[in-house]
This record gives structure tokens, C-alpha cells and sequence, in this order.
């Protein structure tokens, strides 16, 4: 009987870890008196796992986060206005089977984009597709493309990811068409059931004027939140959580700290977080 070619029979089928790993395992099972199915078996798994975070590298690399964070990473004793537990349901599979979407709205600093990318990978590693923009690179890109009349095609880039991450709405100054073209990608990922994840410094009411139109506005939010959840994020920013804060030396002056007399807490009480969501036009906000 002949020799068989095995480095090149795996080299055919496409199993690099497998010859990669082969002669270690070889060794190791011999030595360990394994059974041929353990065998094969370890190695069938070293290969599975190998593909799976292939995958989850290059789909990280498509979604074209501005940096990778995990939920694993984010400081939850810092950020008090927000628990784990209450994410729950936005970390599993039915994030993109049930289609739930979330706004993510606070100060700077507070962990909004975190928590949006954090959410994102997690669905990555699910087995789902993402991407992320900012609210300002896709209104500019779509305004481009329906100059061009290709808006069409690029709406696609926005409509068919699984999940999609919207980052920074009302941070700038976007176009007089903002509305309508976010609309329009809200709308098909909301007729399709697929999860949308948004960033925003500014309240709900103030959207009509971010975007120019109160009426689409209103529509956006109201497709956003059927099968979505406000979470309002409050607190210091953890960018600068470093820097101590000055205290006024209150033994040689008796004037209060506040500019209008009254002494004020250093960090706000945090907010609750949202679990039903309301219409759109009956939040309200507290005073940033």
C-alpha cells in the first residue's frame, strides 16, 4: 500500500490548523494513549476554533470600528446609571433575531460609543455581520451618492449589515436632506426587523432640529423605539476621571462654590434606565 500524502491531502481540503497542529497532537495522543476518535476529535475542534475567530477578525476589520472594546471592558462602578443585567437581552442572538434596536444618550465621556461597539462585537461574535459609522460620515456619503444618483446602491451599505451602529447623532452639523436620508435607511432596517444602535448628546425633542425636520424626526424615533429602549447615561466623563477636582479652600472664605450660591454634588445623581419606552414626543429629559 502506498505512503499517504497527508500534509498534502489536508493542504487540499483547506485544514491549515489541523496541519499545523497534526504532528504535536500525534505525539501527544500516543503518549497519552488517546483513542482514535479523541484524536481526531481534538483536532477537528482546534480547527473549528481557529475558523471561528478568523471570522470574527475579519468580520471586526468589515464593521470598521474606530477601536474594539467589550462589554467585559466597561466600568460599570463608574458608570452607575446603567447595569449589565438590563443589557442583557442586547448581548444575545435575539439582539438581531427580534430586532431590537437602542439609544445610547448622554454627555461625552460617559461610555455611549463603548457600549454601542460593545454590543456590536458581541453580535459579532454570535455570528452576525456589523458596521459601525458616525451619523455625519453616512449623511455625508449618502448626500454624495444622491448627487451622483447612486443612492440606491449605497443605501444598500447601511440597510443589509445585521446590525448597525449610528454614532454621534446631533454631534455636527449635517446637511438639510439629514432627515430624510436617515429615514430612509431607518425605515428599510426597520421593515426588515434589523437592530439599529445609536449614539446621541442631545435629548430626544432636540432631533427635529439636529436633523431639520421635526415630523421625519418623530418618525425615525417612533420606528427606532417600537422594538427599541432609550438609556440615558449620566455622570463625569471617564476620558479625564484622572483629574482630581479643585476644592475651594473654604477655612480663609466663607463664599459658597457655585457660581449661583448653592453647593453642588460633583457628579449628578445617575439616571434610571429606561425599560418601556414612550412616544417619542412624551420624554422627558432631565436638565444637562
Amino acid at each position: 500500500m502506498h505512503a499517504l500524502d497527508l500534509d498534502g491531502m489536508l493542504k487540499r481540503l483547506h485544514l491549515p490548523t489541523v496541519r499545523r497542529l497534526y504532528p504535536e497532537c500525534e505525539v501527544r495522543a500516543e503518549t497519552d494513549d488517546q483513542s482514535y476518535r479523541d484524536f481526531l476529535a481534538t483536532l477537528i475542534a482546534e480547527e473549528v476554533a481557529h475558523r471561528a475567530q478568523t471570522r470574527i477578525e475579519r468580520s471586526v476589520r468589515k464593521a470598521r470600528f474606530p477601536f474594539l472594546r467589550t462589554i467585559e471592558d466597561f466600568d460599570f462602578t463608574f458608570q452607575t446609571s446603567v447595569r449589565l443585567q438590563l443589557l442583557g437581552s442586547y448581548l444575545g442572538p435575539e439582539l438581531v433575531s427580534e430586532g431590537r434596536s437602542l439609544i445610547l444618550c448622554g454627555p461625552t465621556g460617559t461610555g455611549k460609543t463603548h457600549l454601542g461597539i460593545a454590543i456590536a462585537y458581541r453580535a459579532i461574535q454570535n455570528g452576525y455581520e456589523a458596521l459601525f459609522t458616525s451619523a455625519a460620515e453616512m449623511i455625508e456619503t449618502l448626500s454624495v451618492a444622491a448627487r451622483r444618483g447612486e443612492l440606491a446602491r449605497t443605501l444598500a451599505l447601511y440597510t443589509h449589515p445585521p446590525v448597525l451602529v449610528i454614532d454621534e447623532v446631533g454631534y455636527l452639523t449635517v446637511g438639510g436632506a439629514a432627515a430624510n436620508l436617515m429615514f430612509q435607511v431607518v425605515n428599510e432596517r426597520y421593515l426588515h426587523r434589523r437592530p439599529m444602535l445609536f449614539t446621541t448628546n442631545k435629548p430626544l425633542a432636540a432631533w427635529g432640529l439636529a436633523l431639520h425636520d421635526r415630523d421625519l424626526a418623530e418618525a425615525i424615533l417612533d420606528r427606532v423605539l417600537e422594538r427599541g429602549r432609550l438609556v440615558e447615561l449620566r455622570g463625569a466623563s471617564y476620558r479625564t476621571r484622572h483629574l482630581k477636582r479643585a476644592e475651594p479652600d473654604r477655612s480663609h472664605s466663607p463664599s459658597p462654590a457655585g457660581i449661583s450660591g448653592n453647593h453642588r454634588q460633583d457628579i449628578p445623581e445617575p439616571t434610571t434606565f429606561v425599560d418601556q419606552p414612550q412616544s417619542p414626543g412624551s420624554f422627558t429629559h432631565p436638565t444637562s
